[in-house]
């Protein structure tokens, strides 16, 4: 007895068709369990029998268990990942700033830069007078 050949004009276009959104829809399934699982892991306002229940839900009864999370619990799980969007928004713009050298120097810094230009001369006593006045009142225009 020989093994059926199939052939590619045996597999019509319809059975491709359903075996490609099966596939589609059993990724999404392992998406959004996975999504749910590290949901319940990060979650902070559940305790660790919270925590392990719902676990336990999920993985002994996976369709109702994610259906059940997601109506009990689907609106804060999204609250949750936009906190913490903008939490590592707030983090990475943080870091930006400090490895950018934070912007303009001080006003400490300008006035000791200006007092060093007098001493050498670089300007008069009414431009160090009129630039420490600039420094002072927070207005950093042009030097």
């Amino acid at each position: 007895m020989s093994p059926q050949m199939y052939l590619a004009y045996d597999y019509p276009l319809l059975s491709a068709f359903w075996t490609m959104l099966w596939f589609g829809l059993w990724v999404l399934w392992f998406f959004l369990l996975f999504r749910i699982v590290f949901d319940i892991v990060r979650d902070d306002d559940l305790g660790g029998w919270g925590k392990a229940g719902w676990l336990t839900f999920v993985i002994v009864l996976p369709f109702l268990g994610v259906l059940v999370y997601l109506i009990a619990r689907g609106k804060a799980m999204g609250q949750r990942e936009a906190a913490q969007a903008q939490a590592r928004r707030k983090e990475f713009d943080t870091y930006v700033r400090e490895t950018a050298g934070g912007g303009r120097p001080s006003s400490t810094d300008e006035l000791a830069k200006l007092s060093e230009m007098r001493t050498h001369g670089d300007i008069t006593e009414e431009e160090f007078v009129r630039a420490k006045e600039l420094v002072l009142s927070g207005s950093r225009g042009g030097h």
